[in-house]
């Protein structure tokens, strides 16, 4: 019997299908898609099914056996090529260009005056800042002139007190000198004996020898042949009593501490008025100054 134009016979059977159980349908045409059979459920041990690489991939991630681990290069290649890799590299370099930018600025030449200092600025941008900037108001004015006289007084009266302080701490130190400068010489402070046995030759010296009674008798009672003797409401200093002290500055610039000066400029007063000590004793007596 002849064949339809419309009908194909079905080609027979493989001999290979002759199994037992159902059969699958199989796709047909060439966009069919071929299912690849199911995998093995886990056996009782937990293990996993068969791998793309062999027929157990104990830790499951798709590599074989020997490779389970990935190598140090492909550690370094995904560290490179992570987006945390690249934001990091990315962060220090802006942070590095904008260091680059300020040192630039800080090492560039400040000993020459900037642009607008330099004096080359035309008449024109003269004209134009001049005209842009408007007349301050004077009430304005007035207040930044009181501001400014209330700071120039502040700094008068501020300098004022600490010249005040100053003077103060000078005259304290000054007071403080004199005073260790005081003690020290009445560590070395001769006695009155020594001093009178300067007064006698000196006095001999000056041939007055039939005066030296009147001689000592006077300066005990004026000074007790002290060379530091100090009168608190006259002034009169040394053993002579010299009114001011400072007058036996003409015998020698000791005379603060020096015996020999003192009774030098001493013997010389009571000869230019008295002529030896007799008369200044004798003077003595009568008006208890000489």
């Amino acid at each position: 019997m002849p064949q339809s134009h419309g009908t194909r016979r079905r080609p027979k059977a493989s001999p290979r299908r002759a199994r037992s159980g159902p059969k699958r349908a199989e796709p047909r045409g060439r966009d069919a898609v071929q299912v690849p059979p199911p995998r093995e459920a886990p056996d009782a041990r937990g293990e996993r099914g068969p791998g793309p690489y062999g027929p157990y991939d104990p830790r499951g991630t798709g590599m074989p056996p020997g490779d389970a681990r990935p190598s140090g290069r492909q550690r370094v290649r995904r560290l490179l090529t992570s987006n945390v890799t690249i934001m990091v590299v990315a962060i220090c370099a802006i942070v590095a260009a904008v260091a680059l930018v300020d040192l630039g600025r800080f090492a560039g030449d400040d000993t020459k005056p900037p642009k607008m200092a330099a004096g080359d600025l035309s008449t024109n941008d003269m004209l134009t800042r001049l005209t842009a900037a408007s007349d301050m108001d004077p009430v304005v004015a007035d207040a930044v002139a009181a501001a400014k006289k209330r700071a120039y007084e502040k700094h008068k009266r501020e300098l004022a007190a600490l010249k005040k302080k100053a003077e103060k701490e000078a005259a304290a130190r000054a007071k403080l000198k004199a005073q260790q400068e005081k003690e020290r010489l009445a560590k070395l402070n001769p006695s009155s004996q020594q001093n009178k046995a300067y007064g006698k030759k000196m006095n001999a010296l000056k041939g007055w020898d039939r005066c030296w009674p009147s001689l000592l008798t006077l300066w005990n009672h004026e000074s007790g042949w002290n060379e530091r003797a100090e009168n608190p409401s006259s002034g009169a200093y040394g053993i002579p009593q010299a009114l001011p002290g400072s007058k036996m500055s003409s015998a020698g610039n000791d005379w603060r501490t020096s015996t020999p000066t003192q009774i030098a400029w001493g013997l010389g007063y009571i000869k230019a008025r008295y002529k030896d000590p007799c008369g200044a004793w004798s003077f003595w007596q009568s008006h208890n100054w000489y």
